[in-house]
């Protein structure tokens, strides 16, 4: 456990305010205002826009960007071949990120077409321009030509397990259909499937049971004010926390552009990827949630699990399995992603904000922070059991390994 440490980061606070008050346009105006010189950072920061104004889910939200940023590098790497014809990085990555985009939210094609043209208007014009941008145009139509057949918007088909005629809650748990999704790098969503959840009636069980049922009532005399915030700081999702991590230190440490395209693609690659792995083994394993077991702690088989019968966590449940931990394996495949950038020691600090604790704000000094304040947030909230949270850590690190190897195209 002393892996997790306290930290944590999430959807930037500016987009949020802009996203409820101003239009599309002058979204994109106050954009341009902060805008930095990375366009990579640059084009993250539309594409968080433009899936909020879409009002995109978690896992939405990481497929897109691995496709956008997988596109960016590809078509920077595209210009930077040896026997290539001259051309633009910059006018590629415009290319590729805007091509994605408009694919993807067809509705929003005059703000992103006015933050191309705005973008390619920098780079002189002349065949290195034209050349760049058809770059950029071929890398986003292949990705996106790869995508459409992954499966990620297979028909949901769960079956609720019930006895005919017996009521069970019917809302329906996510990405149930997490067998047919095709990873990005990953050979299979399986490939690194943890073995099984304890057993019930473990010495195991009984400790992660008796801790978030202690920590994570939602009226806990254990836990403390600052625990509290941390539980509700930390329902903002990971993908969102860490580009927003990744932003903040690019603008403090600045890259090359296809070192900020190779960070940005294999940041959101590794966080969509261990989400399918996850998923799988939620699935496979279907293991119930901390409001479910202590509710029933009576019929676990476990003496030392005693029944709570009106027990509630800190924060809403998610609509899926317990095991392992969504959360922890995407920081332990985004920390991988950036301690490779920028070292497990200390780096400019940064601040994070999350939609859900407005005017709240943490500050960052090394990688490790960030990913520890996660893991125990999801105990203090009581959503998850400590021992989910491990696993679910561990098999993120060895996604975000698998990445940075495998994926480099």
């Amino acid at each position: 456990m002393n892996e997790f440490k306290k930290k944590a980061c999430s959807l930037c606070r500016t987009q949020l305010i802009l996203r409820s008050i101003f239009s599309p346009f002058l979204i994109l105006a106050l954009l341009a205002v902060n805008a930095r010189a990375d366009i990579v950072t640059d084009w993250n920061e539309k594409a968080f826009v433009a899936m909020t104004t879409a009002q995109a889910g978690t896992l939405s939200l990481a497929r897109i960007l691995s496709m956008m940023h997988t596109a960016i590098f590809d078509a920077i790497n595209a210009t930077m071949q040896v026997n290539a014809v001259s051309a633009s990085p910059e006018a590629a990555a415009h290319a590729a990120a805007r091509r994605v985009l408009v694919e993807l939210y067809p509705t929003q094609n005059a703000v992103l077409d006015a933050a191309y043209e705005v973008g390619v208007s920098k780079v002189p014009d002349g065949a290195p321009k034209s050349a760049g941008i058809a770059s950029g145009e071929k890398a986003a139509a292949a990705i996106v030509i790869e995508r459409k057949a992954d499966g990620f918007n297979a028909p949901d088909t769960y079956r609720p397990v019930t006895s005919p005629g017996v009521y069970i809650t019917t809302a329906l748990p996510i990405v149930s259909q997490v067998a047919g999704i095709k990873p990005f790098a990953l050979k299979s969503v399986s490939q690194f499937r943890p073995g099984p959840p304890p057993k019930l009636h473990s010495a195991l069980f009984a400790r992660d049971f008796n801790e978030t049922k202690d920590l994570g009532a939602a009226k806990s005399t254990k836990r403390t004010a600052w625990q509290t915030e941390t539980a509700r700081f930390w329902e903002m999702p990971g993908p969102s926390a860490w580009n927003q991590a990744a932003r903040s230190l690019v603008a403090s440490r600045p890259l090359p552009l296809s070192d900020s395209a190779r960070l940005f693609m294999n940041l959101n690659v590794a966080s969509f990827d261990a989400y399918m792995a996850i998923f799988d083994a939620k699935y496979q394993y279907e293991f119930w949630r901390p409001i479910t077991a202590i509710r029933n702690g009576d019929r676990v088989g476990n003496d030392a699990t005693e029944r709570d019968a009106s027990w509630l966590p800190a924060i809403p449940t998610p609509m899926h399995p317990e095991y392992p931990c969504a959360h922890c394996v995407v920081d332990g495949a985004a920390g991988v992603v950036m301690k490779s950038v920028f070292g497990s020691g200390a780096v400019p600090e940064f601040t994070l904000t999350s939609p859900e604790m407005p005017g709240v704000t943490r500050k960052y000094s090394t990688i490790n922070q960030l990913e520890d304040e996660v893991s125990m947030a999801r105990i203090w909230g009581g959503v998850h059991f400590r021992n989910s949270n491990e696993v679910g850590y561990g098999i993120g690190k060895q996604v975000g390994e698998y990445v940075l190897t495998n994926y480099l195209r």
